[in-house]
């Protein structure tokens, strides 16, 4: 069997051995400052199954996108890219996105324009729905977690992530009926399970895109 490459990093806050896989760094092991070698290629050997599958995972998400080219997604659109030189700042214009030239100022700048966007998107459908079911919220936050879409606290204030606008815009709306249905149930019992099928009656279909394709959902 092939050897699977990885890094070590030691933490003082580790409690035990934790193995993170993402396309980034690709396989990263997280030791405890007392765990030894033998036991981080012991945990290596074990999760071997699980971290090929999600090597695996991160391939066919690499070819997404790559196989976009020049372009981006925006709730279901797809914006074509062209660049200018000097520019520093992302514009919109019909179908297209004007962006910096270089390409190493070009991803910041997208991802600028992108939680900009975040906020009048998300801003609008919260508003929206949280008149619908009569439950106000306290702020809006838009943020970039790496494992988390959004989130409601039980003081009503909501963050959502601002790669949503990746996604399909049925996959926007459910996540925004989603937080607005914790603003009246905070857990996810079935009486969560069936207000939110109340106003989003497709939640499962966007739901299974989510966790299909969310990892797609990068620049």
């Amino acid at each position: 069997m092939e050897e699977i490459p990885y890094s070590v990093r030691r933490s003082d806050r580790a409690r035990r051995i934790r193995v993170n896989v993402d396309a980034v760094r690709g396989v990263e092991l997280v030791l405890p400052r007392r765990a030894t070698e033998r036991e981080a290629a012991a945990a290596i050997r074990e999760l071997t199954p699980w971290i090929e599958r999600r090597l695996s995972e991160i391939g066919r998400v690499r070819s997404i996108v790559a196989a976009r080219g020049e372009t981006l997604p925006y709730l279901g659109r797809v914006l074509s890219l062209i660049a200018e030189p000097g520019r520093v700042r992302v514009h919109r214009r019909g179908d297209a996105l004007l962006v910096p030239a270089a390409a190493g100022e070009r991803r910041a700048a997208l991802e600028r324009w992108y939680r900009r966007a975040a906020r009048t998107e998300v801003g609008a459908r919260l508003d929206a729905a949280c008149a619908t079911a009569g439950t106000p919220y306290s702020d809006l936050t838009i943020r970039g977690q790496r494992t988390r879409w959004a989130s409601c606290s039980r003081a009503g204030a909501m963050s959502f992530n601002w790669r949503l606008l990746l996604a399909p815009e049925p996959v926007l709306d459910y996540v925004v009926w989603h937080e607005v249905c914790h603003l009246q149930v905070m857990d996810h019992s079935p009486r969560f399970w069936k207000l939110l099928s109340r106003y989003c009656p497709d939640y499962r279909a966007q739901a299974a895109w989510l966790r299909r394709h969310g990892g797609t959902l990068v620049l």
